[in-house]
């Protein structure tokens, strides 16, 4: 049900609107002057208006322009009697949704209202999606404290609302593509497309029609015209994942959009100009590639106006704790159950593990941690049985600072050489005799090594 405001200064006109819309279930709310309409419009709010556009003192066209100030979301049906083009062209020019010609017909004006208050509802919609997306793309939703993150959100702000082409560059997992979207939902053309594409998803010949469309029979199966990707993007972001991967035919041309600002479809002689965002994204370190040939040193340098490295999550152990409990709500808010707790020891084999699949790994272990865990707390025993495998094994690292360091080498072969000794001594109960014949010595090696005297008729 919807409240629609209807305004007329013939009283039996607006009788007859208000009958209309209480039939279809509405709440008429009936108005017999522009004067008074324009009065009550804040304080009424309706969710449609429709009004008549001859009428004294205040007509139509000034309680239009009035409800476009006071209620600029709200739709506005015309009235008039007058029908000439001139005069509906002038209605929605200053922002109507569409007008009627008395006399109208009862379905005409029951449809008009339908499709008014439909667009209202669709319009309504498309600003809640919008401001959520908004409110997902926040610089703050990308999670972390270290010094790191901290250089990566100052870059951020500074170049988000510039329309400079950024080259994001990572490992597999980092949030490359989550920087893209922050990016473009916090700059001056966050109400127009963000179009992604994974350039290592399509072959060469698909990715150049999906990026710049093709013409009608420019090959096998192209049935009818297309437009690609970065005319999708007009005005908005156009965001290239994995751009790495591109065939160098394919670098040539993506270098000539970004230098002409124009594309070509497939198929087609003339060009058509764009304007587009764009972000760009790589999984390899794009300018060691550029040495051996494999990438265009100067597409990459058009690519890296501003280049932007995400960091591994292993160079930024310290942000593990704030992910975990950022996915652990995350996980609640989908599964509408109480958010899960995580012992100390689980959260301790967190940070000992490598993460070769970065932030991405994370979440798909909390995932399963959550799905797993009993009592609602995520214990060990809940991780990926790999992760802590990885965690609990001795790393390099960790044997090298076992070393004691300042030793000669004869002084740290023969200390440990005695405790091999000596172990193997008690692996045979305590009997000498039995570890010289293991360890293939003769007893008075034995003796000398374990640096004790030998007993009488048994130093051979």
């Amino acid at each position: 049900m919807a409240r629609i405001m209807i305004i007329d200064d013939e009283p039996a006109m607006v009788d007859v609107i208000s009958t209309i819309c209480r039939e279809r279930g509405h709440e008429p709310i009936p108005c017999n002057s522009g004067v008074k309409a324009v009065e009550n419009l804040g304080s009424i709010a309706p969710q449609l208006v429709i009004c008549d556009m001859k009428m004294e003192k205040v007509g139509g066209f000034d309680v239009l322009k009035e409800c476009r100030e006071t209620l600029p979301g709200t739709p506005f049906i015309m009235i008039t009697a007058y029908k000439s083009v001139e005069t509906a062209v002038e209605a929605l020019k200053l922002g109507a949704f569409d007008y009627i010609v008395k006399p109208f017909k009862i379905d005409e004006l029951q449809l008009t209202m339908q499709r008014a208050l439909d667009h209202q509802h669709l319009e309504k919609e498309n600003r809640t999606l919008r401001e959520a997306v908004k409110e997902k793309y926040r610089f703050e939703n990308i999670i972390g404290t270290s010094e790191r993150m901290q250089e990566i959100y100052n870059l951020i702000a500074k170049i988000a609302d510039t329309d400079s082409t950024i080259l994001i560059q990572g490992e597999s997992g980092t949030g490359k593509e989550l920087v893209a979207r922050a990016l473009h939902f916090n700059s001056q053309r966050q109400h127009q497309p963000f179009v992604a594409i994974n350039c290592s998803a399509l072959p060469e010949n698909l990715l150049e029609s999906e990026l710049f469309g093709h013409k009608k029979g420019a090959f096998t199966g192209a049935v009818q015209d297309k437009i690609g990707l970065f005319e999708e993007a007009q005005q908005g972001t156009i965001f290239l994942d994995e751009v790495n991967s591109m065939a160098q035919p394919l670098q040539t041309k993506l270098l000539r959009v970004l230098q002409e600002r124009q594309i070509r479809r497939v198929g087609e002689t003339k060009s058509v100009p764009i304007n587009v965002r764009v972000l760009a994204a790589t999984n390899e370190p794009l300018l060691e590639k550029t040495k051996d040939g494999g990438f265009r040193e100067d597409l990459y340098y058009r690519l890296a106006v501003i280049p932007l490295e995400m960091p591994a999550l292993r160079e930024r152990i310290e942000d593990i704790p704030l992910l975990v409990n950022h996915f652990i709500a995350k996980n609640a808010a989908q599964t509408g159950l109480e958010p899960k707790k995580i012992d100390p020891k689980s959260l301790e084999i967190l940070a000992h593990y490598r993460w070769p699949g970065n932030v991405r790994e994370l979440e798909n272990a909390i995932e399963r941690a959550c799905a797993l865990c009993e009592e609602g707390l995520i214990k060990v025993s809940d991780l990926p049985p790999h992760i802590v495998r990885q965690a609990n094994a001795p790393t390099p690292e960790d044997h090298d600072s076992d070393l004691p360091v300042g030793q000669t080498l004869d002084e740290y072969i023969g200390e440990h050489e005695k405790r091999y000794i000596e172990e193997t001594v008690k692996h045979c109960g305590g009997s000498r005799e039995k570890a010289a014949k293991m360890l293939a010595i003769s007893m008075a090696t034995l003796y000398r090594k374990l640096d004790v005297k030998a007993p009488k008729g048994k130093s051979k």
